[in-house]
């Protein structure tokens, strides 16, 4: 039955692609993040449905004349950048074979991505594209909340399986980055009962990412707690309502998760914790070996950990976005990928200063606050996690560059309006 329902839900939506194709932006979005397909136990499991998605996408894209010009930023040419010295690295690797496969998978994601820059072309279009990710990956944190409140928080909770946030820590980084932008849907709508709902459905996905049991969300959770008390107006509220909020949240939680946790304290005596120090040492003795490009794609095997972990019989994977990129694209790469997500924070940073004090750009202010928040929750929580190419923060990234093209627009198109004023009082035509 679900695999009827999924492939009913695909192919009605892929004709509508054909004909508005940032429709496509939001179907693929629904594919990745929530996997539907992944719950079918029959012939849906496996279908394509992403592929058939892609190419009415690229045909929709082809015609519809409603599209952006490529938007030329600093966070862009560095993208770019990047996506062409990843492409570098792979046929440069020690295993190019092995490296071309998943390049291919890569290269297919940041396609799309990039798509996403020129096909949603307002603000409301923008909103429908937070809103499905938002939900896509909230579905999880939702689901699981309910679940841990309902069994005192004995279980951990886990994401889509046969995806990048299969795992119990990927699905908490990732309720993690999708927090700041339930925050920001729920300022932009009207509905009290919506703004209502989604309050709900915040606390319910903090339950989800503490009912993780991840020691590395743990820590993004602070961050991401100190940021966005730094980003609100009332900070004595808001403090107020995240000490109680985590008070109350961690006295629901079993003895064993707080043990769990003090083991960060005790690193030394952790297996998992030293395996992961053990990769991010391969990582950065591979790099220096192969300094430019380093290893390529699936540079974390157990032959090269021979060669270049101090514990050579530890294998162990990457767990860090950071060394991930080290060991896989040299310290050129690791440049590049860090660059990406300092530009994306401060181009934020500069729509919030080109709008404040403007009424009718709250809505870009706010977005451009959480959208930090959430790069903050990636930048903390991918320290500990595999997830460098996870396309839900390159989402983000085109999320802050489509925010600030709306914003330029609608600052010129104002002071177009303010120089005719100026030009008719002045008796000029």
């Amino acid at each position: 039955m679900r695999d009827i329902l999924v492939t009913i839900i695909v192919g009605g939506v892929i004709p509508f692609v054909l004909m508005r194709p940032h429709i496509g932006i939001y179907l693929w979005s629904w594919l990745s993040y929530m996997n539907p397909h992944r719950f079918s136990w029959g012939f849906a499991y496996n279908l394509p449905f992403s592929a058939i998605t892609a190419g009415a996408l690229i045909i929709g894209l082809l015609f519809t004349k409603d599209k952006n010009k490529f938007p030329v930023t600093s966070v862009t040419i560095v993208w770019l950048a990047f996506l062409s010295w990843v492409t570098l690295s792979t046929f440069t690797a020690i295993d190019v074979d092995m490296s071309i496969v998943e390049w291919e998978r890569v290269i297919k994601i940041q396609l799309i991505t990039l798509f996403t820059l020129v096909l949603i072309t307002s603000k409301e279009k923008l909103n429908g594209l937070i809103w499905v990710i938002t939900l896509s990956v909230g579905f999880f944190g939702i689901k699981g909340g309910i679940f841990v409140a309902a069994t005192a928080g004995s279980f951990r909770v886990w994401g889509p399986p046969d995806s990048f946030i299969g795992g119990n820590n990927e699905i908490a980084l990732a309720l993690l980055m999708i927090l700041p932008f339930m925050w920001y849907l729920r300022s932009q709508s009207s509905n009290r009962w919506l703004r209502h709902a989604l309050v709900i459905a915040i606390l319910l996905c903090v339950l989800s990412i503490i009912s993780s049991y991840s020691r590395g969300a743990f820590l993004a959770s602070a961050a991401v707690m100190v940021m966005f008390w730094m980003k609100s107006n009332k900070k004595l509220f808001i403090g107020l309502v995240l000490v109680a909020v985590a008070t109350t949240v961690l006295s629901f939680m079993p003895s064993h998760y707080l043990e769990r946790i003090n083991t960060i304290q005790s690193y030394e005596e952790d297996g998992s914790a030293m395996g992961r120090i053990n990769a991010w040492y391969f990582a950065f003795n591979l790099a220096v070996d192969h300094p430019l490009t380093g290893g390529g794609f699936g540079t974390f095997t157990k032959e090269l950990f021979l060669l270049y972990a101090p514990n050579p019989v530890k294998y162990h994977d990457a767990h860090s976005i950071y060394f991930e990129v080290l060991g896989e694209q040299g310290f050129i790469g690791l440049f590049l990928f860090i660059a990406l997500w300092l530009l994306s924070y401060r181009t934020c940073g500069n729509i919030k200063k080109q709008v404040s004090g403007k009424e009718n750009m709250k809505w870009a202010e706010t977005l451009a606050s959480m959208t930090q928040v959430s790069l903050v929750a990636y930048g903390v929580g991918g320290a500990f996690l595999g997830l460098a190419y996870f396309d839900l923060p390159y989402h983000i990234m085109a999320i802050c560059v489509l925010c600030q093209m709306f914003v330029n627009k609608e600052l010129a198109k104002s002071t177009g309006i303010e120089q005719g004023a100026v030009n008719t009082r002045s008796g000029h035509i």
